[in-house]
This record gives C-alpha cells, sequence and structure tokens, in this order.
C-alpha cells in the first residue's frame, strides 16, 4: 500500500497533537488492512477496499476515526457517535486512550464488504 502526497500534507497541516494522532491512526489502517487504498476525497484521508470502508477527519481539538460500514462493526464499547444514516465516528483526542486492538477489530470489521 503506498502512502500519497494528499494524506502526508493534510498530517502536516494539522495542529501538533492532532498530526501525531493522524499518522498513528494512519499507519494503524494500513497496518490492519494492508490491501487498503489511501486516497484523499473530501478534503480528508480516506481508506478503501472494494468500496471506501474509513475516513480521518482532523478537528480543532481531536480526530475523527470515521466508519463508512458501521453497520458491520460490533461496538461493545460503545465508541461510535453520529447520527448519519451510514456513517458514524469515535473521537479521539488522544489516541493512547484507546486499546488498539479494539479498534484495529473495528477497522478489519469495517473493511469487509
Amino acid at each position: 500500500m503506498n502512502k500519497i502526497k494528499e494524506v502526508d500534507e493534510y498530517i502536516k497541516k494539522a495542529p501538533t497533537q492532532q498530526s501525531e494522532t493522524l499518522e498513528k491512526l494512519r499507519n494503524l489502517i494500513l497496518e490492519t488492512v494492508p490491501k487498503s487504498e489511501e486516497l484523499f476525497k473530501w478534503g480528508q484521508p480516506v481508506y478503501a477496499t472494494e468500496k471506501n470502508y474509513v475516513y480521518l477527519k482532523s478537528t480543532k481539538n481531536h480526530v475523527n476515526l470515521g466508519f463508512f460500514n458501521f453497520d458491520k462493526i460490533t461496538d461493545t464499547n460503545n465508541l461510535l457517535e453520529g447520527t448519519g444514516k451510514s456513517m458514524r465516528h469515535i473521537k479521539i483526542s488522544n489516541i493512547d486512550n484507546f486499546d488498539i486492538n479494539t479498534l484495529k477489530e473495528m477497522i478489519k470489521q469495517s473493511s469487509k464488504f
């Protein structure tokens, strides 16, 4: 999987805390689903296999790890937020406060079509 320069630039422009979180999440996604394609759509990083399955969005105080296929995810910890028909997200201020294995499992589940 190739990392693309648009995502590199997006990460560099984010505030320091969000930049570090974005880079860690990017690597986590690519490690968890190695066949992913990294894209830059709608002004943010998007990851796809057969279809888009996850996105990253930097905000002022946190990073959203967003899922296009949230209905495929077992969310026993009630991490998903949002009210969209087909998308939900997790707000991450500090990735060290999250169980990485839980995030990996949610990413894997979302990537299956």
